[in-house]
């Protein structure tokens, strides 16, 4: 029962740890840095602390099959390419927008989940998705709100950055033989480190900005919140849980954000987003639950 309520909580606390990212980002912006320039930072710091953790624990990276290497390197790529079409979506869209565009990834994630293993949603998959859409349509403050003008690439790259996260949310759902959970933070981030150093700022790294001034901190941070624990966290605990209610259960991310968006950058919270955040967290509490009372009849 212990471990049947541990990797669920370990997958909310690492989407928590990813909620937390874009109210860093702004807090950076606000100190002259660009957006760009906080997630390079984010990845290139994330990679340096693997690189610790690993030099401490292991030393030695482990002989993994053909196809366990390229699962790795697959979900390394997934991770650097959601935040940067995320980061793209952000030049064309409202931020609420942009983030319900990537909360799209929770029915993306379970119709690939189904697709992968032959099946039909659960009846308490599908009632879960319901809950989570409108919910995210609330907390996002969408109600009322005129989409007509919004620029088609911004569509586009909203909508692909849920479809990166919900491939990177199957990638690490699979186990690999013989590889720790470390090695594997350390790969997934030097890959992910690779693709955002190709389209995003690199010149950070080596032209002294990086470590010569604040941006280390919120690098810091960004590493932490945006690399290590959620990819950690998502290794230990979504081969457990499975790619469908890893998917619903990433869906704190938002509730997280908003109210992060509140408490550090005193950002207004309406009674119709705090209605949106209780529906959030029933549909991603609901199939968890309802598992738990089957099991316990």
């Amino acid at each position: 029962m212990k471990y049947n309520i541990l990797y669920p909580l370990l997958i909310i606390i690492a989407s928590s740890s990813y909620g937390i990212l874009s109210t860093i980002v702004k807090v950076a912006m606000n100190h002259g840095y660009t957006s760009a320039e906080a997630t390079t930072s984010q990845y290139a710091i994330g990679f340096l602390l693997a690189l610790i953790l690993f030099l401490i624990t292991q030393k030695k990276l482990p002989r993994i099959s053909k196809s366990g290497f390229l699962f790795i390197v697959f979900a390394g790529i997934c991770t650097g390419t959601t935040g940067i079409v995320y980061n793209q979506s952000l030049n064309y869209l409202p931020a609420s927008l942009a983030v319900v565009l990537l909360f799209q990834f929770t029915w993306i994630g379970m119709l690939i989940d189904c697709l992968l293993r032959k099946r039909l949603p659960s009846r308490a998959e599908a009632i879960s998705l319901v809950f989570l859409f409108l919910g995210t349509i609330l907390a996002a403050g969408l109600v009322d709100v005129d989409l007509s003008n919004i620029a088609w690439q911004g569509w586009v790259f909203g909508l692909a950055s849920a479809v990166s996260f919900s491939i990177f949310i199957q990638f690490n759902s699979r186990p690999v033989e013989g590889i720790t959970t470390i090695s594997r933070t350390l790969l997934m981030s030097f890959v992910a480190l690779l693709m955002i150093s190709v389209f995003s700022s690199p010149e950070v790294i080596w032209n002294g900005k990086l470590f010569g001034s604040s941006l280390f901190i919120f690098g810091v941070i960004l590493g932490i919140f945006g690399i290590i624990l959620p990819i950690v966290l998502f290794s230990i605990a979504a081969p457990k849980v499975g790619g469908g209610l890893t998917s619903i259960l990433s869906a704190m991310e938002l509730p997280v954000a908003i109210m992060a968006s509140v408490i550090v950058l005193h950002e207004t919270l309406t009674l119709l987003q705090i209605s949106g955040i209780v529906l959030v967290i029933i549909g991603m509490t609901l199939p968890t639950v309802l598992a738990q009372r089957k099991k316990s009849v």
